[in-house]
């Protein structure tokens, strides 16, 4: 049978749902993406032939200071003239302000390390012209000037893909073939553009190619130089919703509210909740009540009371269990007990009589009435005369 949900109930369950297809929308739109074996860009995050992610775990095992940067162009660090940005054949067109925003982070210092078509048009006075057959052979290309780019790199191999046109003044042609360059470099206000025409010296299928490595460590310099941001924002890897509140006071905000909730929770829970009377405790437990009467037997000088009353329970559980009457003497118990409990022990007997003698006592010692009453509880055990029910023991205490 369906139980019916109260209104404030239905509420809840309406706005959780509500928050869960929200936040499957939030997974699936900034979510990361395997692409192992999808991508066709030198992705930092792939293993794949196209893909970069060997040439960016060699960098940071060589001591290079590089970083994933998964933001937009305007949120780059205030550039230093040794910090470098890698734009590996972006794959998402970018918009004027972020164009806007990485030739200022040129003009201020940084350098570019642009590559491909795509970034050709990103930076500032880039100019690309022919382009080759993507289906061709990778090709070999050799310096045409002495550069620092091209220190130890007497060759290099590319993709096919866009080249450099005629180059304006300024722009230094480093490798090239014929009219058309692949590798160009050139100054632009505080900071420099270094420009290749495809991404095969980085890539996991042609990093060892040639002098590929080699170009491509020319192009960083040293690892002691700074900072290094390689873009993975223009490969679709862009900030989560989270990143993008972690900078501002939202997340101490959402915390306070959590707080907020809770104690509103615990306090509705304490006020609301069932009432139940306070457990009663009671004030002696059981061995301060035991140690209690025995010290007023102690201080009444009542020994002879205690072995009086262990005695006639002792008598009362014989009787029963050998169908005697409750005035049996001590010789008709003791016969009993040898004929129907098989007991032939000696000693038995004069156990009876020393707790009868006892029982009359009023002088009688606190020692021999605990000596007495052990030896009753003793023979309680061994003869099996304690109640094994709540009868006989409610019998026992209206006896």
């Amino acid at each position: 049978m369906p139980v019916p949900l109260e209104p404030g109930d239905r509420k809840i369950l309406i706005a959780a749902s509500l928050l869960l297809i929200v936040l499957v929308a939030l997974v699936v739109r900034y979510g990361p993406v395997n692409e192992e074996s999808t991508t066709v860009f030198p992705s930092t995050y792939s293993a794949a032939g196209p893909g970069a992610k060997a040439a960016y775990l060699l960098l940071q095992q060589l001591g290079y200071d590089v970083t994933r940067w998964e933001s937009p162009p305007a949120e780059l660090p205030v550039p230093s003239d040794t910090s470098t940005l890698i734009l590996a054949e972006p794959f998402f067109p970018p918009s004027v302000d972020e164009i806007h925003a990485l030739r200022q982070f040129i003009q201020r210092g940084g350098t570019v390390l642009a590559i491909g078509g795509t970034a050709a048009r990103m930076i500032p006075q880039g100019n690309t012209a022919a382009y080759e057959n993507p289906g061709t052979q990778w090709k070999t290309y050799h310096p045409i000037l002495p550069s620092a780019l091209a220190r130890g790199a007497h060759e290099i191999v590319l993709e096919p893909g866009q080249q450099w046109g005629r180059p304006d003044p300024g722009q230094l042609r480093v490798y090239a073939a014929g009219d058309y360059a692949v590798v160009v470099t050139y100054d632009y206000g505080k900071g420099r553009v270094i420009w290749w025409a495809a991404a095969t010296p980085l890539t996991n299928a042609g990093i060892l190619q040639a002098d590929n490595l080699k170009l491509l460590l020319n192009s960083l310099g040293s690892p002691k130089r700074g900072r290094i941001f390689w873009d993975e924002y223009f490969h679709g890897q862009r900030g989560s919703l989270w990143s993008y509140f972690a900078g501002t006071p939202i997340p101490w905000g959402l915390l306070q509210c959590g707080v907020i909730a809770l104690a509103v929770i615990f306090t509705l829970g304490r006020r609301a909740g069932p009432l139940r009377p306070a457990p009663v405790v009671s004030r002696l437990a059981p061995l301060e009540f035991v140690e209690t009467l025995g010290d007023l037997y102690h201080r009444a000088h009542a020994a002879s009371s205690a072995v009086a009353i262990e005695y006639q329970r002792f008598r009362y559980l014989l009787t029963r269990r050998l169908g005697l009457p409750a005035g049996a003497t001590i010789d008709q118990l003791y016969e009993a007990t040898r004929a129907r409990l098989g007991w032939k022990e000696p000693g038995f007997y004069e156990t009876l009589r020393h707790a009868e003698r006892a029982a009359r006592n009023p002088a009688l010692d606190d020692r021999e009435a605990l000596a007495i009453a052990q030896a009753l509880e003793q023979y309680e055990d061994v003869l099996h005369l304690k109640p094994r029910h709540a009868e006989e023991k409610h019998a026992w205490r209206n006896s």
